[in-house]
């Protein structure tokens, strides 16, 4: 929660309170907590109280207090420091608040859930209704222009092929799987994303000689998996580092022959497909950008053609109070990022192309396991990790956002799905 600035005669907390670990140059907003009025952080304690106490959680405090209904334990290191960061940046304070230590969850993933599940109230109506006065803006900085885009994936997708190696499976697959079971073990994953590729291909129809559109590479397991069924794949990715190991990939393959991938923005794409499939990139284009990519896999889709779209989702109405605000997730994860909503989806495509939605397959559940899987190897691997150069501070970044991910898959706050676009054939 933000506010106004206090007057001259407001009594300051003091102006900096250096945190234990973080490197001020490389974390400057975790390594000092905000200068913030006692009147705000007095306010911002009240607003926690209220919020917490009608949780299913225990929370503790230093001085021993504890608030909450009882359930998965926060613990309250220090307490004047979460309250500046709350009342000074809000969500975004509370994200930093853990990355500085400031607070723990010996189940983060339970902690966050309960918030998760009570996001819509966690915060009183009266300043629900002023969110436009104290919650942050989006920084235009971040918009997703063909520019922007560019730089906003590789802030994520380029920290290192290495760093990702360490907690994805050998498909190096960055999406929800789909399993037969819960719960999963760590080597069905690889299984589990080879099923949800293979759903994909046989959405959109992908077979011998279909010329396919992929927007978005990763790491070129879809693109492999489509051109070993005889598919000649077009592949467009901004990520540097992600099309240089995608490339050793294909060649390692035998299938350099059937797999071009392009440094490409997906507004340059060019040429007609029969098939276009597109996995969680959606959430990377920004919702003011959303009718363009959908037109453009309108434009870039032949008569008859389909496409398969796998797509995070959050409820609509969430989705319409949150779009205009800087959250901790854009901030330190994925700069312009913004989760649409089904109807957001479906609105986009009725209003914007002349593809047809014909079918919509959920299934958040699959992705709480995936993220499971990453989260429990990410903390077994954390030596190696930090022995790529990963502070303590981004390990806590790691284990706060795979934590706050899965939360959201778990408590029902977030989804996924599986959409099939048509595209009609006049001619037929």
């Amino acid at each position: 929660m933000t506010t106004a600035q206090p007057c001259p005669t407001a009594r300051l907390a003091p102006a900096v309170r250096p945190a234990a670990t973080a490197d001020p140059v490389r974390w400057p907003d975790v390594a000092a907590v905000p200068p913030t009025a006692w009147p705000v952080r007095a306010v911002a304690a009240s607003v926690v109280r209220h919020a917490l106490r009608r949780l299913p959680l225990r929370v503790r405090f230093a001085d021993g207090a504890t608030l909450g209904l009882g359930g998965p334990l926060i613990e309250v290191h220090d307490p004047r420091a979460f309250h500046a960061r709350i009342g000074a940046q809000g969500l975004i304070g509370f994200g930093e608040s853990y990355m500085a230590g400031e607070w723990d969850a010996p189940d983060l993933v339970g902690a966050l859930s309960v918030l998760a599940a009570h996001a819509a109230d966690l915060i009183p109506a009266p300043l629900q209704r002023l969110r436009g006065v104290w919650a942050q803006r989006q920084p235009s900085a971040q918009r997703n222009t063909p520019d922007g885009a560019r730089d906003n994936i590789s802030r994520h997708y380029d920290l290192s092929n290495d760093l990702f190696s360490l907690f994805l499976d050998e498909t190096l697959t960055y999406s929800a799987a789909v399993f037969r079971g819960f719960p999963a073990e760590p080597s069905l994953l690889p299984a589990a994303q080879h099923r949800k590729i293979d759903r994909l291909l046989d959405l959109a129809a992908v077979g011998e000689g279909t010329r396919l559109l992929e927007i978005g590479t990763g790491w070129g397991e879809l693109a492999l998996r489509a051109a070993a069924r005889g598919a000649h794949v077009t592949s467009l990715t901004l990520s540097r580092e992600q099309r240089e190991l995608a490339l050793e990939r294909v060649r390692a393959a035998g299938l350099a022959d059937r797999v071009s991938i392009e440094l490409c923005d997906y507004r340059e794409a060019r040429g007609t497909y029969d098939a276009v499939v597109s996995v969680e990139m959606i959430e990377a284009v920004g919702a003011e950008f959303w009718p363009v990519y959908f037109r453009t896999l309108d434009e870039r889709l032949a008569p008859g053609g389909r496409v398969a779209l796998q797509a995070i989702t959050m409820p609509h109405d969430r989705m319409l109070a949150s779009r205009d605000t800087h959250t901790w997730i854009q901030k330190y994860v994925f700069p312009g990022g913004m989760i649409p909503s089904v109807r957001a989806v479906e609105d986009t495509v009725r209003d914007c192309t002349g593809l047809t939605v014909a079918g919509r397959d959920d299934f958040g559940a699959h992705y709480a396991e995936t993220l499971r899987l990453w989260r429990e190897r990410f903390t077994e691997r954390a030596d190696e990790v930090a022995a790529l150069g990963f502070d303590e501070t981004f390990r806590r970044l790691w284990t706060f956002y795979l934590a706050y991910s899965e939360a959201g898959f778990r408590s029902g706050y977030l989804d996924v799905q599986h959409f099939l676009l048509t595209k009609e054939d006049s001619a037929a």
